[in-house]
């Protein structure tokens, strides 16, 4: 548990102090603010699951692969995951935010190995500007290791966590399956990369900020893992990098954002892309947003898949664990180089 010396948590910092600037170690350089003024507004696909299981499946399939090569991201409906799972999971994030401090301080950590934790920003040891943001991160697949290091307060958290993830894996299973057929792969083929397979979740609170023109929630940056499943409330917030331009992504009730991680953009050969995204925050209603970070086991190979690599394309990335891109992606910090460069067949990092 950590000592509460100081304010540990910015939503704390706002509560406590109700301030009406942002503090200076949350202001980013000129150079580097959201540009709020300079966002579109252009809708992501949206992809009806329901024909996924039928004789429509490759339709569904093909939709699917062409949201992955243009854009990276697309939200789907009809997805499986009960309303009052959904429902659940939601507000039993919002009731542990507004546990008293010290409840919610008896999982604080900066350490990025820790499994479950609660911190703020992204990695406070090694960013240099801090991000508008609190979060529990928990570790999810398989639960049994997990889920007795996870909260007991709010009651049932463990219960509705425990639930939600299942539900979570089950759609990312179908996802990973679609996505391998729609590369010309068997539906199995990344499935079987994927080691003992992980699952990871992270509830993150975006409190009201005075000046959100001068911070984040979180920078630009793309997901370490194979695919992200986000369920987020009505407060917009998510923003993604299409043709050089952010573009606002718009809260759909009852459907899920889905977005292509690095690991995938790997076994794709690039055919698939990790795309950038940010997280804004406002100055008038606090923002909760939940993503699902499927992704290998620490120990899994991962390469460019050998049927998608040829002499007029050549493998992009040399083979790696995921345990080891991992750690890169969590020391390097959201603002630097892409840490796929750091993974590429010509690259002497």
């Amino acid at each position: 548990m950590a000592s509460n010396s100081k304010t540990l948590l910015v939503s704390d910092l706002v509560s406590s102090e109700k301030i009406d600037h942002v503090p200076s170690n949350y202001i980013r350089p000129v150079s580097e603010r959201p540009n709020l003024q300079d966002v579109y507004d252009d809708p992501i696909p949206l992809i009806d699951l329901n024909d996924l299981c039928g004789p429509n499946r490759s339709h569904v399939v093909d939709q699917i692969g062409l949201a992955c090569r243009k854009y990276g991201f697309f939200q789907v409906k009809n997805h499986g995951v009960p309303e009052s799972t959904i429902a659940n999971m939601m507000q039993i994030a919002r009731e542990f935010f507004k546990l008293p401090e010290q409840e919610r301080l008896k999982t604080y950590s900066d350490d990025p190995k820790r499994t479950t934790r609660l911190s703020t920003s992204f990695n406070i040891r090694t960013e240099k500007v801090a991000n508008w943001r609190d979060f529990l991160r928990l570790h999810c697949y398989p639960i049994q290791d997990y889920i007795n290091e996870w909260p007991t307060n709010p009651a049932h958290f463990r219960a509705h966590v425990a639930e939600y993830s299942h539900s979570t894996r089950d759609l990312a299973l179908r996802l990973v399956d679609a996505i391998s057929e729609s590369l010309g792969l068997e539906k199995d083929y990344i499935n079987k990369q994927l080691g003992k397979h992980g699952q990871h979740m992270a509830l993150n609170y975006y409190p009201p900020c005075p000046q959100p023109d001068l911070t984040y929630g979180l920078p630009g940056h793309t997901d370490s893992n194979l695919i992200t499943i986000l369920l987020q409330d009505e407060v917009p917030g998510l923003q993604v990098m299409r043709d050089g331009h952010w573009v606002a992504v718009r809260p759909i009730p009852n459907t899920f954002i889905i977005n292509i991680g690095d690991q995938m953009q790997v076994i794709s050969n690039d055919k698939y892309k990790s795309v950038l995204h940010r997280a804004v925050v406002n100055c008038d209603r606090e923002r909760l947003s939940i993503p699902t970070f499927y992704c290998p086991s620490p120990d899994a190979m991962i390469g460019p898949a050998p049927e998608l690599v040829s002499l007029d394309e050549p493998a992009v990335y040399r083979e790696f664990t995921y345990g080891d891109y991992y750690d890169k992606f969590w020391n390097k910090g959201l603002a630097s180089v892409n840490c796929l460069d750091m993974f590429m067949a010509t690259s002497s990092i």
